[in-house]
Parts: structure tokens; sequence; C-alpha cells
């Protein structure tokens, strides 16, 4: 028997990362409320969306009492409410502590070596890197990938929802090498019917908002 679960909201903006996590509700088939804040506008900054979340950012998800806010607490949160999806590898599965390691690597590492490198900034001292150096951060990701399919080899797991949303912005915009090793899963990752549908989806919110 399917389990039930307090109704789900959702809060979204299109074309930003959150777009990730409208991807991650439909590989769940999961069913929500969704929320739509129109970025150009600066509805995320308006007090009813700061009393849900104080830094007037998306994505945000609201279960019950519960709200949950930052990128890997919500693909965390919303995978292990749906464990008969297989999305997220539970406690005591060996690939628990990998998937844990690849979900918070993005948010902890890769994204502060990205912006970095964009603004053409050097890396803090080594003590204080949050990353290191990109070279390293990059490479440690490379190598994870060349082993694949997938993140947690031929497993398919909210992590590559992450992960696969995020490289092809990335590298959309040139802030990441196009190395086959990343092409090639971000179109294993991107070509999957949900995430389509979530692109889709997404495309038709923009059109809407006239984003």
């Amino acid at each position: 028997m399917t389990p039930t679960h307090p109704r789900l909201a959702f809060y979204h903006s299109p074309n930003t990362r959150s777009s990730g996590t409208l991807a991650l509700l439909e590989e769940l088939q999961a069913d929500y409320d969704l929320h739509v804040l129109n970025g150009k506008k600066g509805e995320q900054r308006l007090p009813e969306y700061l009393a849900i979340n104080p830094m007037g950012k998306v994505p945000a998800v609201m279960h019950g009492d519960a709200v949950v806010t930052e990128q890997g607490a919500v693909y965390l949160y919303l995978a292990d409410l749906f464990p008969e999806k297989g999305l997220s590898p539970p406690i005591g599965d060996p690939l628990r502590g990998p998937y844990l390691r690849w979900l918070f690597f993005y948010g902890s590492s890769f994204e502060p070596a990205l912006i970095d490198r964009m603004m053409k900034r050097d890396a803090a001292p080594m003590s204080t890197s949050p990353y290191g150096d990109w070279d390293t951060m990059f490479k440690t990701l490379t190598d994870q990938l060349t082993a694949g399919p997938y993140l947690l080899g031929e497993r398919f797991t909210a992590a590559d929802v992450l992960w696969g949303t995020a490289l092809h912005w990335t590298t959309m915009f040139k802030l990441v090498p196009e190395l086959p090793v990343i092409t090639q899963y971000i179109a294993r990752v991107t070509g999957r019917p949900a995430m389509q549908h979530a692109v889709k989806k997404d495309a038709e919110l923009a059109a809407a908002l006239g984003t």
C-alpha cells in the first residue's frame, strides 16, 4: 500500500535552481500544491514568502508543520518521504553514505568553486576554502561520473536529479567544461521521461509569467 502524507506545498520560480526540485517531484510522482513566484517581479522578497524562507530563495517545501529549504535538504527530505520510489538509499544501505556525500558535495564544494570561477576570483587560502581548489574539486566529480553510469554506479537516485539538472545549466552557460563524461551523464539524466516532463512544465510556467 502506498503511504499517505500530509499535502506538500512547493515554492518555485521557473528557470532557477528550484527547477531541479520540480524534476525530482516528477520523478517521485508526488502530489503537491505548486506556488509559483515571479523572480523578475521580486515576489521571492515579499513578506509572505520571507515568512516561509527569510533568505528569499527557492526551492522551499512545506509539509505539514515542516518547512524545508536549502537544496540538499529539500532533495533529501523529499526522496526520503517517498521510499517506495527508491530514489534514496535507506539508513543501513551501504550506498547511503555515498548518496549523502554527493547530495551535499554540490552545495558545499561544487557551487562555491563554480561561483569563484564564474567571478574570476582566486580561491580562498587552502585552510579556509570550502572546496580547496577547482581542479581537485572537478576531478573528484569527474572521477565519480567516470565510474557511472550514475553517481552511485548503476543506481539512479535523487542525487542524480540534482547533478544532472545543475550540470545541464552550468554547461549551457559555459561555466563547466563540456567533457564527454559530463555531457553523456547529462544526457542520461535529462533524457528520462519524468525529467522531460518537468522541463516542459517549467517552460510553460515561465511562458505564463512572461519570464
